[in-house]
């Protein structure tokens, strides 16, 4: 039997994305063929980002089948060692904000695989920089509650580190912090993270754990192997 998670897709773009082509409609028309119970529908913002509005008018808009259940994202970068998001004032109607791992939270801004594979190699010790990445992410659990950490750890084989690098203790201390913040964390099938000793201290933890294709075009929308494989070894 399939993983219960897999019955739904938390984290689907649509053209309100510069980087992706299906509409809002075709997302929806792409889970209820899936046989989808939940959908989350999630578009990438800034802090000068002005079209929220316009996106919950039109998510309001949908004709949702019976039997789905249609929710609403935005996905924003972390920024900073101390957990600050790239995102605007947000109007209500946001069920969760996405936090992602798009660069490294740098102490004064976020850094690209480039540079901090550079300062890596000049010497900035692999333990700091794991103990910096898990910092800003629990920051950023604390200063955002309620909400999901998006591909997390997607970050790492960019600036040439692992997951088996985190150890242990950040490992612990990370899923720990996503069940007090009730943070949902998605397994991502894009980026095929977190993996399995992640996501055994979620469930250790008692963390929610959601499936995510990170389609950008509405024939990804609920497909999963990578994520399966994860899911189903304990199912």
């Amino acid at each position: 039997m399939s993983h219960p998670a897999l019955r739904g897709d938390h984290h689907v773009h649509s053209t309100f994305s510069d980087d992706a082509v299906a509409t809002l409609e075709e997302n929806v028309a792409a889970a209820e063929r899936r046989g989808l119970e939940t959908l989350r529908l999630v578009d990438h913002v800034r802090r000068d980002t002005t079209w929220v509005p316009e996106y919950l008018d039109a998510v309001r808009a949908l004709r949702v089948p019976e039997g789905l259940t249609v929710l609403t994202g935005v996905e924003a970068k972390i920024l900073d060692a101390a957990g600050t998001l790239d995102i605007p004032d947000l109007p209500s109607g946001i069920d969760r904000i996405l936090i992602a791992d798009h660069q490294f939270p740098g102490d004064d801004g976020p850094l690209g695989p480039t540079a901090v594979r550079e300062r890596i190699a000049a010497g900035w010790a692999s333990s700091d920089v794991l103990d910096q990445l898990v910092s800003a992410l629990v920051a950023a659990m604390h200063r955002h509650p309620g909400n999901q950490l998006a591909h997390c750890f997607s970050i790492l084989p960019k600036i040439g580190l692992s997951e088996d690098d985190l150890g242990a203790e950040r490992i612990d201390a990370w899923a720990r912090t996503a069940v007090a913040t009730d943070t949902h964390v998605e397994v991502n099938e894009k980026w095929g993270c977190p993996g399995r000793p992640l996501l055994d201290a979620l469930r250790a933890a008692g963390a929610v754990i959601v499936a995510s294709t990170d389609s950008h075009e509405a024939a990804e929308v609920g497909r999963y192997e990578r994520v399966a494989a994860l899911l189903n070894e304990d199912a």
